[in-house]
């Protein structure tokens, strides 16, 4: 049961009760002008005492307040050290108890100032601490003051994201529990009262910081920076004060690659260029500060040319080739043989065959390899078309030039 549940019943019962009159009689009769608060009100006094479990509250000019057992607790965590003598605001939840005093509560005066601080954080976009108390699997609790919250796996920065293999959501647990007890700077992202949760955000708090250390950088530049963490799509890269970038990929080398542990390491220091600064995401390119081996592949392979090549992954269209440690092509499975369910039927992974170049594109980084006897590839006729178009244009040209003859008028018969 929330604290707002909890309060709201016990409002209702006190309402149902029959109201005892004899406070206010006594007040009135007085001549007290000061107004008789209601339950759910919010009332101010000086603290008369503090004990473990009860705390006298003089509300001057009314009555002597109670506060007792966990309505002493709040969230806001304001009251947690207070004193005799403090000045202190409670909420009423009865007007009278069996002492005749009013019955008084910190928890649910420190619960509202405590969402209320929590709702202006959000409005602010305010970077706070967030204390880890304990994980699942998919996030961490977290405390902001005495409010629990909730931090989710895809709201951590990317040094505390955890890149497990494969996704491995037990793992991914252990990597969490590692954070408890630690405290990590966050933005509050959602806030509702009413159901009593709070989701924050580090990646937010990240992304502020991250952003405004980009100012320095921008497109083009070459960095030299440190492989902080390699994963199945690229390797995260450490550069300047504390900023972080990503190598997808695709942007390691130019040659086709299945896992980044085969080109980079944690640790190693590299060299890239920012390719993209989308926020406080940048992505960087190691491949575009080497040369493009494919620039001259027309140098070194050719159409129908016989070549050895390694088989380095098959899947159900083809087999990609190593034809050495830049060049790689694709054996499509049409291009296999006959009768071919699964290029597994003709190649094995890790194993040298003869191939046959039946096409090169340079530009593309394509090169399409065929295994088996193959037709050989026709030249391409764009030099003969281009002859029989020239020599079309001459003809026309040729024609052109002469001149029709003109029929010269008849004489007039006398």
């Amino acid at each position: 049961m929330t604290v707002i549940s909890e309060v709201k019943d016990k409002l209702k019962e006190v309402s149902k009760k029959s109201k005892k009159e004899n406070l206010m009689d006594n007040l009135l009769s007085q001549g007290i002008a000061k107004a008789i608060p209601a339950i759910g009100d919010l009332v101010e006094g000086k603290i008369l005492s503090v004990s473990k479990n009860e705390v006298l509250l003089d509300i001057e000019g009314l009555t002597i307040g109670t506060i007792r057992g966990k309505e002493i607790y709040d969230e806001s965590g304001e009251y947690s050290k207070i004193k005799t003598g403090d000045k202190v605001s409670a909420t009423v939840l009865e007007l009278e108890n069996e002492k005749g005093r009013l019955e008084l509560s910190f928890r649910y005066a420190g619960h509202q100032k405590a969402w209320e601080r929590l709702e202006k954080l959000m409005k602010d976009e305010e970077i706070v601490d967030a204390k880890i108390v304990d994980a699942n699997k998919g996030g961490l609790m977290t405390k902001v003051g005495n409010v629990m919250g909730f931090l989710p796996v895809s709201q951590l920065n990317t040094e505390h994201y955890p890149r497990v293999e494969g996704g491995d959501r037990s793992k991914i647990l252990v990597a969490l529990k590692k954070f408890i007890g630690q405290a990590h700077k966050v933005k509050i992202i959602d806030v509702n009262e009413a159901e009593e949760k709070l989701i924050v955000s580090e990646r937010a708090a990240w992304e502020e910081k991250q952003q405004s250390a980009m100012e320095g950088f921008k497109l083009g530049n070459v960095i030299e920076g440190t492989i902080t963490a390699v994963v199945d799509f690229g390797a995260f890269i450490e550069f300047g004060q504390g900023l972080e970038g990503l190598v997808h990929i695709s942007e390691l080398a130019w040659q086709r690659i299945d896992d980044p542990n085969t080109i980079v390491k944690v640790g190693d220091k590299i060299k890239a260029e920012i390719i993209s600064v989308e926020g406080s995401r940048v992505s960087l390119s190691m491949k575009k500060l080497l040369e493009d081996p494919w620039a001259k592949v027309a140098k070194k392979y050719k159409v129908n040319q016989k070549v050895k090549g390694k088989v380095l992954k098959i899947n159900p269209f083809g087999a990609f080739v190593e034809l050495d440690k830049d060049i790689h092509g694709l054996a499509h499975i049409s291009e296999l043989g006959k009768d071919i369910n699964h290029p597994k039927d003709m190649l094995e992974e890790g194993k040298d065959y003869e191939f046959t170049i039946i096409s090169l594109d340079p530009k593309d980084h394509r090169l399409g390899l065929a295994h088996g006897t193959v037709k050989k590839v026709a030249p391409k006729k764009e030099k003969k078309v281009k002859e029989e178009k020239s020599e079309e244009e001459a003809e026309v040209k040729k024609k052109a030039e002469v001149k029709p003859e003109v029929e010269k008028p008849k004489k007039a018969k006398k």
